[in-house]
C-alpha cells in the first residue's frame, strides 16, 4: 500500500518500492496506490508480476442509498463517538485503542451498508458543530470560534481520509504499508477481514510531515486540530496493530515507540543502493560546484540551500549551484518561489534548476559536494546514492542522516544557511579532505547500504510472517 508515491510519482520511496518488487520476482505484488483523483499516469514501468489498483481520495464520490433504521442509528452513534475521541485528550494509548475500535466498527458497518452519503451529510455537519460547541473553553483559549464553513470543510476532509478504509479488500498472504497514515487503513481492513499480517515501513516520519504540511495549509484552527488528531490516532493504530514495523532508520524508532509501537516488533531495515548503478564519480567539475538532487517540495527546503549558496558565492565568485529533480504536480508555485529567490539574491546564471535528469548519477557527478537541505527525511536515497558514487556530502541533521553519514560527511542544523554555507566552503577549499571523505563515504555505503541486503531482509520477513500464519490457516 502506497500513498502519493509508487507507481505514479518519482522519489525515494518509489525507488525503494521498485527495488523491492523487482528484487522479489518470485512473489506477486498487488499494489494499492492511494492517489489524488485516480487519473494519474504511471511514472514507473511495472514488471509482469506487479499489478496496481488506485484508491483515489478525491474525484467523484461513489453513490449509494442513505442509511435508515438501525444502520442510521448505529452510524450516528459511531460518528459522534469518533468526534468525541478526536476532540478529547485522554491518555494517548487509551485514545488510540478506542479510535481503533471505532474504525473497526465503521468498517464492519460499511460491509453491509454504503456510508458515503452519511459521511458527507447534513447530520455529520451538525454533529461536528455540536462536538465543537462542547469544547468551548478550548477554543476560547486560542481565540477561535468554529464556523459552519469549518464544519463543512472538516466533514469533507474526514470523509475523503476514510475512503481507503472502505475500498474493496484483496486477500493476500501479507500486506505491506510503505508509509503510516492512510495506507494503513487498507492493511487494517485486510487484517480484520482475512487475518492478514501487516508490515509497516516508515521512511520519513509520517505524522511529523503532516504537522509540517498542515502548518502551511489554509484551513482554520479547528479544522487543523481535528485532522491532525485523526492522523495522530491513525498512526498510533498503525503502530499498535502492525505485526512488524520496519523503520528505515533508528531515528524513526523513537517516534514509533512514543506512538505506541511494541519494541519487540521493531526491526530496522536500511534502504539500499545497487553499486553497479553508482560507480566512483571520477573527475570533478572545473569550477567549484554544489549539486542538489530530489523532488521539488517545501520539505526539501531549497530556500535555505539557495540562501546558503548566496553566502558561498560571496566567498567564491566562480561557484555554481546545480539543482536536479522533478516538480510534483501542485508544487510548481514552490519551484517558482525558489527561482525568484535566486534571482532576488543576484544568483541568476550561477544557481540553475535543471529539472529531472535521465541518469540520477549525473546529478551527483555534477558537483564537488552534494548537499541535502531537507527539514524532514527518513533515510534519504539521494544521500546514500551520492555516498556510493564517492562524492563528499553536506547534509541537514534530520531523520536517519547521521546514521547514514557517520564520520564520512558534514552534518549541519536544518534551516541554517550560514552553517550550510560554512560546511560547503570548508570542503570546497580542502581538496584532500573532500576526496578522502568521498572515498570513505563510498566504502561505508558498500558495506551497509546495498539493495541486495535490503531485499533479502524483506524476503525473510515475508517468509517468516507467512510461515507463522500457516498453522492457523491449516487448523481452520
Amino acid at each position: 500500500m502506497t500513498e502519493g508515491t509508487y507507481p505514479h510519482a518519482y522519489g525515494g520511496v518509489s525507488v525503494w518500492c521498485d527495488q523491492l518488487v523487482r528484487g522479489m520476482s518470485e512473489h506477486r505484488f498487488a499494489v494499492r496506490a492511494i492517489t489524488g483523483t485516480g487519473e494519474e499516469r504511471l511514472a514507473w514501468e511495472l514488471p509482469d508480476h506487479v499489478t496496481v489498483a488506485t484508491l483515489p481520495l478525491w474525484g467523484a464520490p461513489t453513490r449509494g442509498p442513505g442509511l435508515t433504521g438501525r444502520a442510521a442509528r448505529r452510524f450516528a452513534w459511531l460518528y459522534r463517538e469518533l468526534l468525541t475521541n478526536l476532540m478529547s485528550d485522554p491518555d494517548e494509548a487509551a485514545g488510540a485503542e478506542v479510535f481503533g475500535e471505532i474504525l473497526r466498527e465503521l468498517y464492519d458497518l460499511s460491509r453491509v451498508e454504503h456510508l458515503g452519503s452519511a459521511l458527507r451529510g447534513e447530520d455529520a455537519v451538525r454533529w461536528m458543530l455540536a462536538a465543537w460547541a462542547e469544547q468551548g473553553d478550548r477554543f476560547t483559549e486560542v481565540g477561535v470560534v468554529p464556523t459552519v464553513h469549518d464544519a463543512l470543510t472538516a466533514v469533507d476532509l474526514l470523509e475523503h481520509a476514510l475512503r481507503p478504509l472502505f475500498a474493496p479488500v484483496t486477500e493476500t498472504d501479507v500486506t505491506h504499508a510503505v508509509t503510516n497514515g492512510l495506507a494503513v487503513l487498507v492493511g487494517l481492513a485486510a487484517k480484520w477481514t482475512y487475518g492478514t499480517p501487516l508490515v509497516l515501513t516508515e521512511h520519513g516520519v509520517y505524522l511529523r510531515e503532516r504537522y509540517l504540511e498542515y502548518r502551511a495549509s489554509p484551513y482554520g484552527w479547528a479544522v487543523k486540530a481535528l485532522m491532525l488528531s485523526f492522523l495522530r490516532r491513525l498512526c498510533g493504530a498503525g503502530y499498535r496493530q502492525a505485526d512488524l514495523i520496519t523503520p528505515g532508520n533508528r531515528y524513526n524508532q523513537r517516534w514509533e515507540l512514543r506512538g505506541g509501537a511494541d519494541p519487540q516488533r521493531l526491526q530496522t531495515v536500511y534502504n539500499g543502493v545497487d553499486p553497479a548503478h553508482f560507480p566512483p564519480a571520477g573527475d570533478e567539475p572545473d569550477v567549484p560546484t554544489i549539486s542538489w538532487a530530489g523532488r521539488v517540495d517545501p520539505i526539501k527546503d531549497l530556500e535555505t540551500l539557495i540562501r546558503a549558496f548566496a553566502l558561498i558565492r560571496a566567498e567564491l565568485p566562480t561557484a555554481r549551484l546545480r539543482m536536479f529533480g522533478g516538480t510534483p504536480r501542485g508544487n510548481e508555485g514552490y519551484r517558482d518561489k525558489c527561482l525568484a529567490l535566486a534571482d532576488s539574491l543576484g544568483l541568476d546564471g550561477s544557481a540553475v534548476y535543471e529539472g529531472r535528469v535521465d541518469d540520477i548519477r549525473d546529478a551527483y557527478t555534477a558537483g564537488h559536494v552534494v548537499v541535502l537541505s531537507s527539514i524532514s527525511e527518513g533515510f534519504p536515497y539521494t544521500l546514500i546514492e551520492a555516498m556510493t558514487a564517492g562524492r563528499s556530502t553536506v547534509s541537514t541533521d534530520v531523520g536517519g542522516v547521521t546514521e547514514a553519514v557517520a564520520d564520512t560527511g558534514l552534518v549541519v542544523p536544518p534551516r541554517d544557511a550560514p552553517a550550510m554555507a560554512a560546511a560547503c566552503l570548508e570542503l570546497l577549499r580542502d581538496d584532500d579532505r573532500r576526496r578522502r571523505l568521498g572515498a570513505a563515504a563510498r566504502d561505508r555505503a558498500l558495506e551497509f547500504f546495498t539493495v541486495e541486503q535490503a531485499v533479502e531482509s524483506f524476503r525473510t520477513i515475508y517468509d517468516d510472517l507467512v510461515s507463522s500464519r500457516r498453522p492457523a490457516l491449516v487448523s481452520a
